[in-house]
C-alpha cells in the first residue's frame, strides 16, 4: 500500500478541520489522503442498490461531501474514501498502523483552554503505532483555522533516544518550509533554592549542562536538515509548562510518548498529556522507543 495520511471522519465540524488539516500536510508531504469513516453497522455492499434501499447512503455522501471540498482545495491531490464495518477505535489503530500518521479532530471545552479526548480519541493516541495528530475544532466563526505558516516546536526531554520523535519534527518543518525549535524544560531541584528565590549559580549550571545536552542531540539533525531554521529553548519549570509555554502561536506542537510494552498499561506522560489537552494548536504525539 503506498503512503497515506488517514483522517478519521464522523461528520463532526472537529473531524472536517481535521481532514482540512490531514489534506494540506497531505500535499505537503506529497501523500495520499484516506478518508477514513467506520461503523460497526455499515452493510455489505450490494451489487446494485439505489439511494433509497442503500443501507450505506449517508455513510458514502459523508465521505463524498468531504471529499469534493478537499479536492476542490488542494486540485492535484490524491484522496481515497474508506468505509469500514467495525468500531471506530479498532478501525483507526488499524488505519495508523498502515499510515504515515492519523490525524483525528479535538473538541474543545472552552475557546483556549483545554480539549476534550473523547472514547475513541485518548485510545488511538495511546496505542497508535504511528503519529497521531490532534487538531482543534473550527473557528466559533464557523470557519476552519487555516493552516498557519508558524514555526514546528518539539518536545525534547533528552534522556533516552529521541530520534522517532526529531525524525517526525524535522521532516514536518522541512516539508513546510517552517522553522523548528527545540523546547526543553528542567525543574529547579530542592538544593538550587533559596530563601530569596533560586541560586543563581546552581541554575546557570544546570541550564548550560542543558544546552550542552541538547545541541548534541540536535547536531545530526541539523547536518540531514540543513534547509531547517533551529532555534532552542530552555526553560527552568516543569517539562510540562514549559512545552506549552513555548508553543504559543506554533503551527504545530509534536511530543513524544513511550512505544506501548507487553503487559503495560498505554498511557500518556505528563509532557504528552498537558500538551493534548492544553496545547493551543495541532499537536503531534509520536510513539518511540
Amino acid at each position: 500500500m503506498q503512503p497515506v495520511v488517514t483522517v478519521g471522519l464522523d461528520g463532526s465540524p472537529e473531524s472536517l478541520a481535521a481532514a482540512r488539516w490531514a489534506a494540506d500536510e497531505s500535499e505537503k508531504r506529497r501523500l495520499t489522503l484516506r478518508l477514513l469513516h467506520a461503523w460497526p453497522l455499515l452493510a455489505p455492499e450490494p451489487a446494485h442498490a439505489s439511494a433509497e434501499v442503500d443501507q450505506n447512503y449517508w455513510a458514502k455522501r459523508l465521505v463524498h461531501t468531504a471529499r469534493a471540498e478537499l479536492q476542490a482545495r488542494h486540485p492535484g491531490l490524491t484522496i481515497v474514501g474508506s468505509l469500514v464495518a467495525d468500531d471506530a477505535q479498532e478501525a483507526l489503530l488499524q488505519a495508523a498502523s498502515e499510515s504515515e500518521m492519523i490525524v483525528l479532530g479535538s473538541r474543545g471545552l472552552e475557546p483556549v483552554e483545554s480539549y476534550f479526548l473523547g472514547d475513541v480519541s485518548m485510545p488511538v493516541v495511546a496505542r497508535a503505532e504511528r503519529p497521531v495528530v490532534l487538531v482543534r475544532a473550527e473557528t466559533p466563526l464557523g470557519g476552519a483555522h487555516p493552516a498557519p505558516a508558524g514555526r514546528v516546536v518539539v518536545a525534547l526531554k533528552l534522556s533516552g533516544s529521541s530520534d522517532d520523535l526529531l525524525d517526525f519534527a524535522f521532516h514536518t518543518a522541512a516539508a513546510r518550509g517552517v522553522p523548528l525549535l527545540a523546547a526543553h524544560g528542567r525543574s529547579v531541584p530542592l538544593h538550587a533554592r533559596v530563601p530569596w528565590g533560586v541560586d543563581h549559580a546552581a541554575t546557570d549550571e544546570m541550564t548550560q549542562d542543558a544546552q550542552t545536552e541538547l545541541s548534541k542531540a540536535l547536531r545530526p539533525w541539523r547536518e540531514k536538515y540543513p534547509q531547517v531554521d533551529v532555534a532552542d529553548s530552555i526553560r527552568l519549570a516543569s517539562p510540562a509548562k514549559a512545552v506549552v509555554q513555548a508553543a504559543e502561536g506554533a503551527a504545530l506542537l509534536v511530543v513524544g510518548r513511550r512505544a506501548h510494552r507487553r503487559g503495560v498499561a498505554p498511557h500518556l506522560g505528563p509532557v504528552a498529556h498537558a500538551a493534548v489537552h492544553h496545547g493551543r494548536c495541532p499537536v503531534a504525539v509520536v510513539p518511540h522507543d
